[in-house]
């Protein structure tokens, strides 16, 4: 009888830590596509734009393109697209070729905040 309950204890805690996981899994919103696309060669965009596996919060959600000083060269906001919550992009004016820094910070509509950065170069 000891080894039945340990054995139903063992699949709740199983159970529990792989619904725990799953959570934790789908609450960050993280990138599934970028265009430009990390490390391509392209010419001068007219915007960067990152497609996430999680809608957005557009308050606290961020996109800025960095040239290989810092400097950030998107003069406009990034936005989040009102009728995909999980797209945003910033439009760009004309960009010289060399490196660029994409950087992004995402909070999920439920409040986890990720984020990140990827580089792509203009021809």
């Amino acid at each position: 009888m000891n080894s039945s309950f340990a054995i139903r204890g063992f699949r709740g805690a199983l159970a529990a830590s792989t619904l725990f996981t799953a959570q934790f899994a789908f609450a960050h919103a993280m990138p599934k596509q970028e265009s430009p696309a990390p490390d391509s060669a392209v010419v001068s965009p007219a915007e960067v734009s990152i497609d996430f596996g999680e809608a957005l919060e557009p308050s606290f959600s961020t996109l800025v393109v960095l040239d290989a000083s810092g400097k950030q060269v998107n003069t406009a906001q990034s936005a989040v697209d009102a009728n995909n919550k999980k797209h945003m992009s910033v439009a760009l004016g004309g960009l010289a070729p060399g490196a660029y820094q994409v950087k992004w910070s995402a909070v999920a509509a439920d409040g986890h905040r990720t984020q990140g950065h990827y580089n792509f170069k203009v021809k």
